[in-house]
């Protein structure tokens, strides 16, 4: 059975605060795959100016990694996300749902402000676990 996820939403905590998973279990992976932070830049070396399409090229050079391993969106167990500033939470969350919107389980999901990155422009960094059991 591919991708065997099951979403872990104890009733005995807070929901979540958006559209992710408190937690998910994987059984026995036949495949898990980690990409590291990608940040909202272009092959081009060119990051836009907004927090919503630096978050859009991060969602989609992390699922880039993740189509070489032959796993998609649909596959993520764990999104960890940072912003330099906590106005951009709603812009990353954006991306961050339109890119998990055909996934049938959210995954655990992770969001940071962090004070920057090693660039100035940079605006967000987006981190993906991904698994095929």
């Amino acid at each position: 059975m591919e991708n065997a996820m099951k979403p872990l939403e104890p009733k005995t905590i807070r929901p979540p605060f958006g559209h992710y998973s408190s937690g998910v279990a994987v059984d026995a992976p036949q495949k898990l795959v980690v990409t590291s932070g990608q940040l909202g830049v272009g092959p081009d070396d060119v990051a836009p100016p907004d927090v919503l399409e630096q978050a859009r090229i991060c969602f989609a050079n992390c699922g880039a990694i993740l189509a070489e391993a032959g796993l998609g969106p649909q596959h993520a167990i764990r999104v960890a996300g940072f912003v330099t500033r906590r106005e951009d939470f709603a812009a990353y969350m954006q991306a961050r749902d339109e890119w998990l919107a055909d996934a049938p389980v959210k995954p655990a999901s992770t969001l940071l402000i962090v004070t920057g990155f090693t660039r100035p422009e940079f605006l967000v960094e987006v981190e993906v676990t991904a698994a095929l059991s």
